[in-house]
């Protein structure tokens, strides 16, 4: 008996069948979402050996000509047209002139080729748009990502029929269908399984002919443009009693497009999502009939809506609220910088104050991370991936830097930011936090099962190919692709376990960082350990826990945030050495860095101190957190040098601000920044005099101490910054809605 034969019989069929008998089967939903879309560098952080030659070799996402072009021109355009008090407090709707010129415009056809008289934009030039129109209106921002992101136009591109191509996508392009997309209902939110949404396969008499179609009952909400959508995409479950597609009498959930003017259809009801202004309210069918080629990709397509929404949410997810989530974050850092160095108590800007400088330094370093994974998500997705893993990562963590991000600008400006009118700038932003936490799956949802539980099986190696073997109806097939990856996974764990205790024990430098990494190699290195240690201990908890560890949703939670914080600091990296590798950057990117670390090993500490079994969590812990060598999160001067970059003009601070959409057309940003402008034009003087001991400039100028042109300097500043700090207030006339 050969060797291989040998090992097949006595070692690796008792293992194929005990864990065979052991593991749960997946369940068709599970599989379905496991399946979707595919990997990229999470993969290569799953691996815990990431190739860091084949990271810097990834390219840049930019923007053509034509995308650059339709920004400075359509997008700049309508960014003046908008006006969010007007929109979200007055009329609860875009204006009519608004509605026409997205749709002239083709902001509803930004992903759809041009073949089909769509824009045919890439991934980054769709994620600036989103981002550019998000700040200043979260109304136009969403009114323009949905039919771009999870909907009818993403389906039909990669599932629907060349007729339902023909037919729908260039009336989608321009406007002359409104879409929305139907997936939620009062049963069943992310369980979309317990979905009680239902279609028939039936024949009913249509203008005199037998026709072959499907009979729908549904009630879906929280349906983003619903109100006012032409055309539904509508997930049900789908059942064929007489067996009229099939030998399935239980199809399975599967994708409509149904126009919303046919009999049985009630739709134009509005929600109020925390007080935003875009279309969203709730849908119903009774009795609706469809012909059978409304099924998203025909009939050879029903059964598999479920795989068609998770690898259409796999990209869309990816952009739409990662983006509004970055521009969101820079918009914040922005503002509150600029109202801290205008605002003054006790004589000198509050932005002073090391309070102050504890919030500004976390803004000015979750603006830095937020861009920074957008860009590079935006570069996996123009190269052709569908990373649904690094997808969900996005949506959570981006969006979750967004709520600190706003939050902590709203502690900034104190009562500026809370008193609502034309003025507040931020008040529209905190209102959409929730918004953005909840929808496309919820934050706790995803943390808790998607992205470990998800990227597990889909980013490993081995374990999707092991899981599907086990699975196999063939034991005999099974068993022999069992035994083809086993032993090269169990080599793998191996050589994880003990890059993992080399490197953090003795700092054994495995990896080769990119040659221009310059005084980020370390980084580099740090991020090796910790993806090997990531590796080890998810083995580890795999091996011990198996199918259990589903129920344990904070050990798997804790797992994602590792992978996800390892991504973030991948795409940190990433954005240095695409800018430019400034040295005067290096704080945003060390503060980055440490904050990251310090998450990893508390995750990781968290992991092993909640695991079952005490021995393997003992023994883990002693391989990769040894107490000699733990992280240590950011100084107050690395925290207070970053606090800076938002308080002066300098390079630094531009790229990280960039171009701050926000402010285009919106007279309460211009003007904030003028305030800004005039106080660091006018602070060496400020502080010549207060150190004179001088309190009032005109007492100064009326000396002689200051000439006129200072004196003008220091009234313009003075007079910008009273515009700034000044509120709204309202008649109750005003206020008196309805009356």
């Amino acid at each position: 008996m050969s060797w291989n034969a040998w090992r097949r019989k006595w070692l690796t069929e008792p293992v194929y069948r005990r864990v065979r008998a052991a593991v749960p089967r997946l369940s068709p939903t599970e599989q379905q979402a496991i399946e979707a879309g595919d990997v990229w560098w999470d993969a290569q952080l799953f691996s815990g050996h990431p190739d860091w030659t084949a990271f810097r070799a990834i390219d840049a996402a930019t923007l053509s000509d034509q995308e650059q072009a339709f920004l400075d021109g359509p997008v700049a355009e309508l960014c003046g047209m908008l006006d969010d008090w007007d929109v979200s407090w007055r009329r609860y709707d875009l204006p009519a002139d608004v509605w026409a010129f997205l749709k002239r415009q083709r902001f509803f056809g930004m992903i759809i080729p041009t073949e089909y008289g769509g824009l045919g934009f890439s991934a980054r030039a769709h994620s600036e748009v989103v981002r550019r129109v998000s700040l200043r209106s979260v109304t136009a921002g969403v009114t323009v990502m949905v039919p771009n992101s999870l909907g009818p136009g993403e389906l039909l591109m990669q599932f629907g029929t060349q007729a339902q191509r023909d037919h729908w996508l260039p009336r989608l392009a321009d406007g002359r269908e409104i879409p929305c997309f139907g997936l939620t209902s009062p049963q069943a939110g992310s369980d979309a399984a317990s979905m009680t949404d239902t279609g028939v396969v039936c024949r009913r008499p249509i203008d005199g002919v037998d026709t072959l179609g499907i009979c729908l009952n549904w009630h879906k909400r929280y349906i983003t443009l619903g109100p006012v959508a032409t055309v539904l995409g509508l997930a049900f479950k789908l059942s064929d009693p007489d067996h009229l597609i099939g030998d399935k009498v239980d199809v399975g959930i599967s994708v409509a497009l149904v126009p919303t003017n046919l009999p049985g259809v009630s739709i134009g009801r509005r929600h109020l999502p925390a007080l935003q202004a875009f279309q969203n309210g709730p849908n119903q069918g009774a009795d609706v009939f469809v012909p059978i080629d409304a099924l998203i990709g025909g009939v050879e397509r029903a059964g598999q809506g479920w795989r068609m929404l998770m690898a259409a949410l796999a990209a869309g997810r990816g952009i739409s609220l990662p983006s509004l989530s970055a521009g969101a974050c820079v918009f914040a850092a922005h503002t509150a910088g600029c109202y801290a160095r205008v605002r003054t108590q006790f004589g000198i800007p509050v932005g002073r104050f090391e309070g102050v400088q504890e919030k500004l330094g976390r803004l000015a370093a979750n603006a830095y991370l937020v861009e920074a994974a957008r860009r590079f998500t935006c570069s996996g997705l123009d190269m052709g991936y569908k990373p649904a893993v690094v997808s969900a990562i996005m949506k959570l963590h981006a969006t979750e830097r967004m709520r600190q991000s706003v939050n902590d600008a709203m502690d900034v400006h104190g009562g500026k930011a809370i008193i609502d009118g034309p003025r507040n700038y931020l008040g529209s932003l905190y209102r959409a936090v929730p918004v953005g936490i909840t929808v496309e799956g919820a934050n706790i949802l995803t943390r808790s099962l998607i992205v470990f539980g998800q990227g597990a099986i889909r980013a490993h190696p081995y374990l999707m190919r092991e899981v599907l073997a086990l699975a196999d109806s063939d034991e005999e097939a099974g068993l022999e692709a069992f035994d083809a990856l086993i032993w090269k996974h169990l080599w793998q764990a191996t050589r994880n376990g003990f890059r993992a205790l080399s490197m953090a024990w003795f700092g054994v430098p495995f990896g080769k960082p990119p040659a221009d990494a310059g005084p980020t190699a370390v980084f580099y290195r740090r991020l090796d350990r910790y993806a090997a240690a990531f590796a080890m201990v998810s083995e580890a908890t795999l091996f011990s826990l198996g199918g259990a560890l589903k129920r344990r949703e904070m050990l798997s939670a804790r797992l994602g945030d590792v992978l996800a914080e390892l991504y973030l600091l991948s795409a940190v990296l990433r954005r240095w050495l695409d800018e430019g590798r400034h040295e005067a950057d290096l704080p945003l990117v060390r503060y980055c860095m440490a904050c990251g670390f310090a998450t990893i090993e508390t995750c990781l500490d968290g992991v092993l101190l909640n695991h079952p079994s005490r021995a393997l969590a003992f023994a883990l812990r002693a391989i990769v957190l040894p107490p000699l060598r733990r992280a240590k999160p950011p100084s107050d001067a690395l925290l207070v040098a970053c606090a800076r970059f938002l308080l002066e003009p300098s390079g630094v601070r531009s790229r990280l601000i960039g171009e701050v959409w926000g402010a285009r057309g919106n007279p309460s940003v211009e003007q904030l920044e003028r305030a800004f402008d005039l106080a660091v034009q006018a602070q060496p003087l400020v502080d010549r005099l207060r150190h004179g001991g001088v309190s009032d400039w005109r007492l100064a100028h009326a000396k002689g101490a200051i000439d006129d042109s200072q004196a003008k300097l220091l009234e313009d500043a003075e007079s910008a910054a009273a515009e700034v700090i000044a509120v709204d207030d309202f008649s109750p006339d005003a206020l008196a809605r309805g009356r």
